[in-house]
C-alpha cells in the first residue's frame, strides 16, 4: 500500500486482539491508520527480591518476565523502536497517550520529544486507594504519570474540552485526576484465583481518556492490551479498537472479558459538542442581517465601557477601533478577548449578550441543513 492510497476499515483488523510482538505488528499494519494509541509499556521497575508486607505474607509484585531488562540502554531501545512504529500508525491529527511510574516515564517522555511528538499535557493519575509503603523507607507511591502527545506539533488533535468539563460537573478538567486503582470486581483473576495482570487499569481512567480524545468511531491503538480494559471501554463507548498482546493468557481473559461487554445505544455515546466545533459566525453577519444597527451601543460585563456598532461589523471606542474581541481586549488590557459574551446590547432595558444573536444564527444554519433537499 503507497502512502497516497487511501486507508479504509476494510484494511484494518479492527475490534480484534493481534498475537505477537507489538513492534512487528505495528510495523504491518497500514500507515496512518489510527486516531489515537494508548500504551501501558513495561515499566522495567529493576526489582530486587520479594517484598513482603509487615505481616511477612508476600506482595504480588510486578516480576513478570515481560517487565525485565537487562540495562537502561536495552529499554531505550526498545522504546525507541515502538514509538517509532507507533508514530508511523498515527493519521496526520492522530496522538498518543502513554503511562508510566517514576521508573520509566522520564525515559520515555524523552523520546517522544526526540521523535518529534508535540507534548500536550502530562497528567497524574493520583490514586485514592495506592498500595501502602511496607518498608516504610519512601513515600508511599501514591501516583502514576501520563503523557499525552499529538503526532506532531501542526496536529488538529482532538480535544473534547466540552465533554470533560460536564463529566467534572461543570469545572474545567485539571490535570491531575483522583481515581482508585482496579479492586473488587474490577480486577480481573486467573483460573487460580490471582490477579490476571499486575498492572491492570481502571475503566475509569480509559473512559476520561477516550471522552476526552476520541470520538465515536476512532480506531484507537493498544499496543500493549494486557487483559484488555483500553478495548473494554473504546467498545463500550462506540469506538473501533486494535490489541496487540503476545502473552496468550492475557489474551484469553481479554477475549473473555471482551464477549461481555454492550455497547451503549446511540444516543448514550452522543457528548458535549466543543464550542470551537459549531459553525463560525463573523459578526460583520450579524450586522448584515439587521440584528444590530450600526451605530448601535455595546456594552461590556459590568457595564464599565461602551462601543459602537460600525457597517462594516467592527467597534469604534475612545481612541480604540477593530474586532469584537480587538476592542475588548484593548479596555481591558488583556492579550485576548471572547468578544462574543464580553459585549452586551440593551432591549426593554435589559442587558442581552451578542452571543445570543450568534447561537440564532447557527441555529438557522442547523435548521438549513436538516432541512430535505
Amino acid at each position: 500500500m503507497t502512502s497516497k492510497t487511501k486507508v479504509t476499515v476494510a484494511d484494518l483488523p479492527l475490534n480484534q486482539i493481534l498475537a505477537g510482538d507489538c513492534i512487528d505488528l505495528m510495523n504491518s499494519l497500514p500507515a496512518g491508520s489510527v486516531d489515537l494509541i494508548f500504551a501501558d509499556p513495561p515499566y522495567n521497575l529493576q526489582l530486587k527480591g520479594d517484598l513482603h508486607r509487615p505481616d511477612n505474607s508476600k506482595v504480588d509484585a510486578v516480576d513478570d518476565h515481560w517487565d525485565q531488562f537487562s540495562s537502561f540502554a536495552v529499554y531505550d531501545e526498545f522504546t525507541r523502536a515502538w514509538l517509532k512504529a507507533a508514530k508511523r500508525l498515527l493519521k496526520p491529527n492522530g496522538a498518543i497517550w502513554v503511562i508510566g511510574s517514576y521508573h520509566n516515564v522520564f525515559r520515555l517522555g524523552a523520546e517522544l520529544q526526540n521523535q518529534g511528538y508535540w507534548l500536550l499535557n502530562d497528567v497524574v493519575w493520583r490514586k485514592s486507594n495506592p498500595m501502602p509503603n511496607f518498608k516504610g523507607k519512601r513515600l508511599t507511591n501514591a501516583h502514576e504519570t501520563l503523557i499525552w502527545a499529538s503526532r506532531d506539533e501542526s496536529a488538529k488533535y482532538t480535544f473534547n474540552y466540552e465533554a470533560l468539563k460536564a463529566l467534572n460537573d461543570g469545572i474545567q478538567m485539571r490535570s491531575d485526576w483522583v481515581l482508585p486503582i482496579c479492586t473488587g470486581h474490577e480486577r480481573l483473576k486467573d483460573a487460580n484465583g490471582d490477579k490476571a495482570h499486575p498492572t491492570q487499569k481502571p475503566e475509569s481512567l480509559l473512559h476520561r481518556i477516550l471522552i476526552a480524545t476520541t470520538n465515536p468511531g476512532d480506531v484507537v491503538l493498544d499496543p500493549f492490551f494486557g487483559t484488555g480494559t483500553t478495548g473494554a471501554v473504546a467498545k463500550m463507548l462506540g469506538r473501533d479498537f486494535i490489541g496487540i498482546e503476545r502473552e496468550e493468557a492475557y489474551r484469553t481473559v481479554a477475549e473473555a472479558r471482551l464477549a461481555r461487554v454492550r455497547k451503549f445505544d446511540a444516543s448514550a455515546l452522543e457528548i458535549t459538542g466543543s464550542k470551537r466545533s459549531e459553525p463560525r459566525v463573523p459578526f460583520g453577519q450579524v450586522v448584515e442581517r439587521g440584528m444590530l444597527r450600526p451605530g448601535e451601543e455595546l456594552f461590556s460585563v459590568g457595564n464599565r465601557y461602551m462601543a459602537k456598532v460600525r457597517a462594516d461589523g467592527t467597534l469604534v471606542g475612545n481612541d480604540v477601533k477593530g474586532s469584537i474581541h480587538q476592542v475588548g481586549a484593548a479596555y481591558e488590557g488583556a492579550p485576548s478577548c471572547n468578544g462574543w459574551t464580553y459585549w452586551h446590547f440593551k432591549r426593554d432595558g435589559k442587558m442581552i449578550p451578542i452571543d445570543i444573536l450568534r447561537q440564532q444564527i447557527r441555529a438557522e444554519m442547523e435548521a438549513d441543513q436538516a432541512r430535505p433537499n
